[in-house]
């Protein structure tokens, strides 16, 4: 199973997990994240919101964060699986699951991950409001939550 996927068809988080950590006895810590579309952003209603991503670079992207997560975290095993295309309020957006020998690492790795899926990972959103269409971009306190990781680095 690769380690990144980007698609439009939804998954499944129970199959995603048992394959990633199938077979090794090393795993003490499974940690996952799966993010999903909200009804609403910035205090307006949200009907829809549309992913593009430029493929092959984005998987390129991600598999970049996925080993530096692994020399950094020690992770045994990681998987994302990012969705692109229109998706409704509730849909899953993204599953970053990963696996270590002690929790500690599996939390830090599965962070550590999504901060930088949400700060630079090229991804495209647009939501349809009832004011119309409006692109995404990332917030404030995603570049803080990624700005945090450069300043570990520098202790």
């Amino acid at each position: 199973m690769p380690r990144v996927s980007v698609q439009t068809e939804d998954f499944d988080l129970s199959k995603e997990v048992a394959v990633l950590r199938a077979g090794d006895a090393r795993v003490g810590a499974v940690c996952t994240f799966v993010g999903t579309v909200r009804d609403r952003n910035e205090g307006d209603a949200v009907a829809s919101m549309e992913l593009e991503h430029y493929p092959g670079m984005t998987e390129k992207s991600i598999e970049a964060i996925i080993d530096q997560a692994v020399a950094r975290f020690g992770l045994y095993g990681v998987r994302v699986i990012h969705r692109v295309g229109l998706l409704a309020p509730m849909d899953q957006i993204v599953l970053v699951a990963v696996t270590s020998a002690h929790r500690g690492m599996a939390y830090q790795g599965c962070e550590y991950i999504m901060d930088y899926l949400k700060s630079l990972a090229p991804f495209w959103k647009k939501e349809q409001t009832p004011d119309g269409a409006r692109w995404v971009d990332a917030r404030v306190s995603d570049e803080q939550a990624l700005a945090r990781w450069t300043a570990d680095k520098q202790d």
